[in-house]
């Protein structure tokens, strides 16, 4: 490596630890301050407010990843282009592409690293910060685990195009209470009605008791009188693992249990929520390249900026250009979920057209 490229990395990669360590600390303590009266309520103590945002610290990392690629580069180029720097370089021969050359593959590693924590440690950790939420919420040991326990309101599709709808479900012990099953026929019509106030998984099959089950026409009319069984065993082929693990909203699975749920899903013809799910799915593939992608469009930016255009001006930059960026992903991303557009266009659409700027604006550098 170059003399020159060290200097340039090396500024780049002080800045983004720093703005790391910053935005992190900074997060921490506002969102201590703002909820200190919480914790005070409930009494919460040192090691469990430790675990808490410890549990976090991914997911915080994930987030301001690539705002602090984009601030770095700015920051940077924008002091070189400030000292004539750019300009003696340029006059060396060097082109864009080498004076950023380094700062690029740093932003591909940043994204690559950002996309195994964010399918490896995001989910579960989000899942252990809410335990942890819940538990300084309960505030009281005695009942702390048997509202672990308890998974309230469920609600998933299922095979066989089943909607299923559970008051509580008790992964230990492989019970349900309260449940209602709506099947429904290749349009989307209601045929049949099961309501059950209790169900237990016993030898590889659902028992439900006090189980009334009404059959629909074409016309959702009831047909015949409700059957009414005080014990009745149900062709399901659902396990308590896989309610355990559908149960789940998307931000807690990783990949390939998105992939599995989409693929449980639409078995159901729920077209709706399947192109949501897709929507969501091909974002995790595509979000963690943003620290890539800002780089690259924080590189024209800072080499635009005039002379006088360094520190408070950087992180104005940075501002606007991440706000802007995040603006255009949302949109897209709603267009995808209103079926305007396919979902992996919509995942990635905003990411195309920024890239699109970025090369262009770059290639209008004097």
């Amino acid at each position: 490596m170059r003399i020159l490229d060290r200097y340039i990395l090396k500024s780049v990669v002080y800045i983004f630890l720093s703005c790391i360590f910053s935005f992190l600390f900074l997060y921490i303590i506002i969102d201590l301050l703002s909820n200190l009266d919480e914790v005070l309520k409930h009494r919460a103590t040192f090691m469990l407010l430790a675990r808490y945002y410890l549990s976090y610290l991914p997911v915080m990392f994930v987030q301001v990843s690539p705002f602090a690629c984009l601030l770095s580069t700015v920051y940077t180029f924008s002091k070189l282009n400030h000292n004539n720097e750019i300009i003696a370089m340029r006059s060396s021969g060097l082109s864009i592409f080498d004076i950023t050359r380094n700062v690029l593959i740093f932003g591909l590693l940043i994204s690559l690293l950002v996309f195994w924590v964010n399918d490896r440690f995001v989910p579960a950790a989000l899942a252990e910060n809410q335990k942890i939420k819940a538990q300084m919420e309960e505030g009281s040991k005695g009942n702390k685990t048997k509202k672990l326990n308890v998974i309230l309101n469920l609600s998933m599709y299922g095979s066989r195009n089943r909607l299923f709808f559970i008051s509580k479900f008790f992964p230990n012990t492989k019970t349900m209470e309260g449940i209602t099953i709506l099947e429904h026929d290749e349009n989307q019509n209601l045929t049949k009605k099961i309501v059950a106030d209790k169900g237990t998984y016993v030898d590889g099959l659902w028992r439900f008791s006090q189980c009334i089950t009404y059959n629909f026409d074409r016309n959702g009319q009831v047909v015949d009188e409700p059957s009414y069984f005080e014990e009745e065993i149900m062709a399901i082929p659902e396990t308590p693992r896989d309610f355990a693990n559908l149960r789940q909203k998307p931000e807690l699975m990783d990949i390939r249990q998105m992939q599995d749920y989409i693929w449980r899903v639409s078995k159901s013809g729920a077209t709706t929520v399947i192109r949501n799910l897709k929507v969501d799915l091909y974002q995790r593939f595509t979000a963690p390249f943003t620290s890539l992608i800002i780089i690259l469009l924080g590189i024209p930016f800072s080499l635009m900026t005039g002379r006088r255009a360094t520190g408070m001006a950087s992180i104005g930059i940075s501002i606007i250009v991440g706000f802007l960026y995040y603006i255009l992903d949302a949109i897209f991303l709603a267009i995808g979920k209103s079926g305007l557009l396919m979902p992996f266009m919509a995942a990635s659409m905003s990411h195309l057209i920024v890239i699109s700027t970025s090369l262009f604006l770059i290639a209008r550098l004097p």
